[in-house]
């Protein structure tokens, strides 16, 4: 009996899975200012989401090359482009953010330019979007629809020196999508720490 509950919970999760294609599920969190922002607050906005943690060296690889603020500043004055940054680490597990006023104080040391620091502390906008790795990156066009889920860029690595040789899947597919055409690749394989939930 027992195997079979778990063989039914594995099916929908498969059969939730999400993928390009499907509708952008909908979220509501505070961010660094205390407020609560919402996924509907964008209709009619390319959203993107990006999933951190300041401890994951793979977060470290992009942050400190500034690699993630310059693709941030990229679109930070254009209007119908969002960029949200989750932090779903729980209480006591790494990269965990407590308060909105410790959201702030990060986004000010990174001198990042996302619009919102969400903080997901509970992990379930986290895990509504199987987010798997930090940085995990998800773009959601104009009709609230997934149109790219996967890895920031083509090299799974670490390593600075490895960002001017990959192919940046955030970039070309907000490209893609201001233009009013398909991201290609649609969904990559993530790459990084795991979410710490």
């Amino acid at each position: 009996m027992k195997l079979f509950f778990y063989f039914l919970v594995f099916c929908s999760f498969n059969v939730m899975a999400l993928n390009p294609g499907d509708k952008a599920p909908a979220f509501s969190l505070k961010n660094q200012e205390g407020e609560s922002i919402s996924l509907d607050m964008f209709k009619g906005k390319i959203v993107v989401l990006e999933w951190y943690n300041d401890g994951c060296p793979f977060v470290r690889k992009h942050y400190d090359s500034k690699n993630m603020q310059t693709i941030q500043k990229t679109y930070q004055d254009n209007d119908y482009v969002v960029w949200l940054t989750i932090n779903s680490s729980a209480e006591g597990k790494q990269g965990h953010l407590a308060t909105p006023k410790e959201a702030k104080a990060k986004m000010i040391e990174e001198e990042a330019a996302m619009k919102h620091m969400l903080l997901d502390h509970d992990g379930r906008v986290g895990q509504v979007y199987e987010a798997k790795t930090t940085p995990h990156m998800y773009l959601i066009d104009d009709k609230g629809i997934i149109r790219y889920a996967g890895a920031i860029d083509s090299i799974s690595s670490a390593n600075q020196g490895d960002i001017p040789k990959a192919k940046n899947y955030v970039l070309s597919g907000i490209s893609k999508l201001l233009l009013q055409e398909s991201p290609n690749p649609a969904k990559t394989k993530p790459y990084g720490c795991s979410v710490k939930y």
